[in-house]
Formats: C-alpha cells, structure tokens, sequence
C-alpha cells in the first residue's frame, strides 16, 4: 500500500492551482472634449497652442477631439446678458453643427479659456457684441460676412464655370420677433450667393484644406439657404473629409458618405408623403492666411 503523507498532497494540489495574475495597468484613454470641465479644457487650449503651431492643423486636431460629442439643436442663447432665453453662452457638453465649428474655431485660436470665451463671442456676434439682434443668424449674410476676418467665400474660385447661382432674401425684423420676441427695426436684405452643384463636388474637394468652413446648401420650394455647416479636415491618405456635427453625435465622414446619407433621408422623405428639404450643393469658405481678429465694439450701456 502507497502511502502519501498529507503534507505532500497539500503540495501537490497547491501546485496544479493556477496562480492569480495580477492585473495589466493600462495608461487612462484620453478625455474628449465634451467630456472635460472648463478647468480641463483651458489646459488642453494652452497645451494646443505649444505642440502645434500650425492653425489649420490646430483646427483640425481640437474638432477630432470632439467627436462623438451629443448632439443638440438650438442649445445657446445669451442668458444671463439678456433674458429672451435662458440658454447659455457656450456649452462643452452638446453641439449643434454652427456651435460646433464656432468653439472648435475660438479654441484654435486663442492660449487659454479667457481667450477663447473672447473669441467665441467675436465669432458669434456682429462686432462681437453680445445680444440676440447682433446674433449672426443667418449662415449667408450674417456668419460668413461678419467673420471675413476669419475666413473668405472661395466658391466661386473653386467652381469655375460650373458654380450655380441662388436669390436670398432675409428679414431679421420679423425672425427676431417670431423667434425671439424681440422688437427690433432693421431692413430687409437681399443677396445673390454662390455654390457648387452636388455633382461637381468631387471636382474641387483636392484644392480644399484643414480648417476651411463648408456650408451645405439645400433647397425646399424653389427656395435655397444654407441648411448645416461644417469643417474641412485631411485623413492620413490625402482624402478630404467632412467634420461637422449632425444627429446623434459630431462625426467624421467623406463627402460621398455624406451624400449617401442625405439621398436615404431624401428618400425615406418621399417615401412618406414628406416634402423635405433636398441637397442642392455646398459653399466652401476658405481660412484666411494671416488670422488678426478685430477688437469688438463696446458692448453698449443698456
């Protein structure tokens, strides 16, 4: 008879027991912007500014560190500077596309979070004084113009002979009092605009750069407006790409992914009886080569 004495046994089993590894530390992932505080966010605008130099790249590295932002129409006002609304004058949080480029544009462009609250409003506002009548409004004739600071309308360059032409009229009185309920006497303004049809889009996406501001132009009815804006950025392979926030979250696409997905909403509209608006073409603007924004005026003494 074998015997074995226990100890040995106890040895044996001890053995054959797999032995707990311990745990693989992993470096933390990298927040997002959206997902930082101001106190965060102003260290990230800081450290942007000294590890890149270059602005368009800038542009493009701070609007990738947001995607995957929510998304949210309509999400800032003037509160607490007027009291129209109570929505606030920037948000980390949530985007909806002109919120998205305005902060991605200020945070390229200032060193720190003073700075770049600054530069939002000048980017906001006519003059960059705060309040909802010198709101830029409309993407046309309000935003472009109102930062030629900034950028420049390089449409018509790009498009050669084949850009297409619309009217637009604006009457910011009667918006400002339907929307806002704010009495306010300003003329009605009326404008020709340019843009690329969406077939002849492929034709000038290789003369455009990072940082250069798109606006989609769509039409409804005869009538054409610049519906979402957006910014151009540069993947690894040379392909221009389409940042731009957009229901559910800020993405990164191609320009044909984009125009595949506006034809499946075009189509799911006539599908159900909608008369929706439909994809008519872009205007491009381009960044400008020497940046210098203007002092604001000074906000006036109510």
């Amino acid at each position: 008879m074998i015997k074995i004495i226990p100890f040995v046994l106890a040895a044996m089993l001890a053995g054959c027991a797999s032995v707990p590894t311990p745990p693989v530390a992993t470096a933390p992932q990298p927040k997002q912007l959206y997902q930082m505080t101001p106190q965060e966010a102003d260290g990230y605008i800081a450290q942007m500014q000294q590890t890149e130099p270059d602005l368009r790249k800038r542009i493009a590295a701070i609007g990738r560190r947001n995607i995957g932002q929510p998304y949210m129409l309509n999400l800032l006002g003037e509160y607490p500077y007027e009291l129209h609304d109570t929505l606030p004058m920037f948000s980390l949080t949530q985007s909806d596309c002109v919120v998205f480029a305005e902060h991605t544009y200020a945070m390229a462009l200032s060193r720190n979070w003073k700075e770049f609250f600054w530069m939002l409003q000048r980017i906001r506002y006519k003059d960059g004084v705060v309040g909802v009548a010198t709101r830029n409004h409309y993407t046309e004739q309000d935003w472009n113009i109102n930062n030629g600071w900034l950028l420049t309308d390089a449409t018509r360059e790009l498009a050669g002979d084949f850009v297409a032409s619309y009217p637009l009229h604006v009457d910011r009185q009667r918006f400002l009092k339907t929307r806002h309920n704010t009495e306010v006497s300003m003329p009605v303004q009326d404008s020709t605009e340019y843009y690329i049809p969406k077939e002849r889009v492929a034709e000038v996406l290789g003369k455009l750069r990072d940082g250069d501001f798109v606006n989609i132009i769509s039409t409804r009815d005869g009538g054409y407006w610049a519906s979402h804006v957006g910014l151009v950025v540069t993947a690894a392979d040379g392909k221009r790409m389409f940042l731009n926030s957009a229901e559910p979250k800020v993405r990164e696409e191609s320009f044909d992914q984009f125009l595949a997905r506006t034809a499946e909403r075009e189509a799911r509209n006539a599908a159900e009886g909608k008369n929706g608006q439909k994809l008519a073409g872009f205007k491009f603007l381009r960044l400008n080569d020497t940046i210098i924004a203007p002092p604001a005026l000074p906000q006036p003494r109510p």
